[in-house]
C-alpha cells in the first residue's frame, strides 16, 4: 500500500495501490480496502482516480461524487 499524501489534510483516504486495470483504496476507519476496477467503475473513472491518488489531492471527493458504490464486491 502506498500512503496517500493528502496535501490538504482533509481526506478520508489513507492509502492506495494501483494495478493496470484497477485501484484499491484504503479509507480511515474502515475494516477493509475497496477496489475500483475497469469492469465495475469504468476505465475513465479508474484512470482519473489513479491520477488523483498520485497527486495526493481530490481522491476522496471524486470517489464520493462519481464512483462511491461502484467498487468490486
Amino acid at each position: 500500500m502506498q500512503r496517500y499524501a493528502d496535501i490538504n489534510n482533509d481526506s478520508g483516504v489513507i492509502g492506495y495501490e494501483i494495478s493496470s486495470a484497477s485501484i484499491t483504496v484504503w479509507f480511515d476507519g474502515t475494516a477493509r480496502p475497496y477496489t475500483y476496477s475497469y469492469g465495475v467503475a469504468g476505465q475513465s473513472h479508474v484512470e482519473k482516480m489513479k491520477q488523483l491518488a498520485q497527486s495526493g489531492d481530490g481522491l476522496n471527493a471524486y470517489i464520493n461524487y462519481n464512483v462511491k458504490f461502484k467498487y468490486d464486491r
